[in-house]
């Protein structure tokens, strides 16, 4: 609604709709969350117990896991899945809306600004999709630790570091 009515904001944006938004991303990172661990206390630990990682990824947890994580590696696809797809389309389809508009506009420097904007977005956006992707959508069997702590690393820390130079 911002990009194609930008003086409808208020009336689209309205307090009890944000209140909305915050209490239903709440309820549902809760619910992740508990479904996670939930099916990590079924699993016995028996080896080393020394995560190979810089902060407790599901992935290495479930690599120490001397039990079966067929079931956990089958709901980190679906609810990676879910979770990571559904707001990529929808960033995919704004910035096919974004495009769209600033394609009408008849300013050359204008169209330049944007897309050089845009461009930088959707590199960061490429960067962080890219590696938790890579990392929860792949078989965790195929990639080795070095690989895991260095796409969790691209998403955790990168990521985030190049935000303020996009908004600069």
């Amino acid at each position: 609604g911002a990009i194609r009515f930008p003086l409808h904001n208020t009336t689209i944006m309205s307090p009890k709709l944000g209140l909305f938004l915050v209490v239903l991303s709440w309820v549902l990172t809760m619910f992740h969350a508990m479904l996670h661990t939930l099916l990590m206390a079924r699993l016995c630990f028996c080896a080393e117990n020394m995560i190979p990682h810089f902060f407790c990824d599901m992935s290495a947890l479930l690599k120490l896991s001397c039990s079966n994580t067929h079931v956990n590696e089958l709901v980190i696809f679906i609810t990676a899945g879910l979770i990571l797809l559904i707001p990529l389309v929808l960033i995919l389809l704004s910035y096919g809306h974004i495009v769209s508009s600033i394609l009408k506009v008849p300013s050359a420097r204008g169209i330049h600004k944007t897309f050089s904007t845009c461009g930088s977005h959707l590199s960061v956006v490429s960067l962080f999709y890219g590696t938790v992707i890579g990392l929860y959508l792949c078989p965790s069997a195929n990639n080795s630790t070095v690989k895991d702590t260095v796409m969790a690393l691209m998403y955790t820390v990168v990521t985030p570091m190049l935000n303020p130079f996009i908004c600069s």
